[in-house]
């Protein structure tokens, strides 16, 4: 028996993806820039915080990192009312790939702080400048340039990640799909477009992000 594929069918919704696509990306970009904010404070506290801040941080960094992100999002999306804080599927998307993404953050960032090179530390010092300035201008840029590549990648795995936050009804891209095809009963269809569509966005994500990190963050 053929098989007749009839991609016009999912196609023909378009709006619905288009939506998806903007959710997914505004997800994305919003769970990257608080989330790198976690990552580089929560990096410094597990290398330079005292101790009772550093085993705080440790115990997040190790509950995240070996939880599936789902139950972490189905936590707080369910979890959470019964303590009294009701949250939307789309704030606590955001708030659930924003830990998962800080997380992750934290070991990479730290990885780039402590490979940086201990006079360069002290030269700073003897000019006078203080602990702040000694981290943001002189081990956080170098630091980051040397771990940029495995940061941009965990980005990408947030982002496409972010396919699980569905189930909680938040209509990013994959949940677009899957009411897609309820629709018209194109199944095999609407997640190829999907597929496709997720790829392109982790191409593009990573070229923008090779590109504009080097150019914008750091210095060349």
């Amino acid at each position: 028996m053929g098989i007749e594929f009839d991609f016009g069918a999912v196609l023909g919704q378009w709006p619905l993806l288009v939506r998806g696509v903007l959710w997914t990306l505004g997800l994305t970009a919003i769970a990257t820039v608080i989330g790198m904010v976690v990552g580089v404070a929560c990096a410094w506290s597990r290398a330079s915080g005292p101790a009772w801040l550093r085993w705080l941080v440790g115990s997040y960094v190790e509950l995240i990192r070996n939880t599936p992100f789902i139950v972490q999002l189905f936590f707080i999306f369910f979890g959470l009312p019964a303590a009294g804080f009701k949250l939307s599927p789309e704030v606590a998307s955001v708030i659930a790939m924003v830990m998962n993404l800080g997380a992750y953050a934290t070991e990479i960032i730290r990885a780039g702080i402590e490979a940086t090179p201990r006079g360069q530390i002290e030269a700073a010092v003897s000019l006078a400048l203080n602990k702040v300035q000694v981290f943001l201008r002189v081990v956080l840029p170098p630091a980051m340039k040397k771990v940029w590549p495995a940061m941009v990648s965990q980005i990408i795995i947030v982002m496409l990640g972010s396919a699980v936050c569905s189930q909680i009804s938040t209509e990013e891209l994959s949940y677009a799909a899957n009411l897609i095809q309820s629709r018209n009963f194109r199944a095999f269809e609407a997640f190829i477009i999907a597929t496709v569509i997720y790829l392109a966005l982790s191409v593009g994500a990573r070229r923008l992000l090779n590109w504009a990190g080097p150019k914008y963050f750091f210095g060349r």
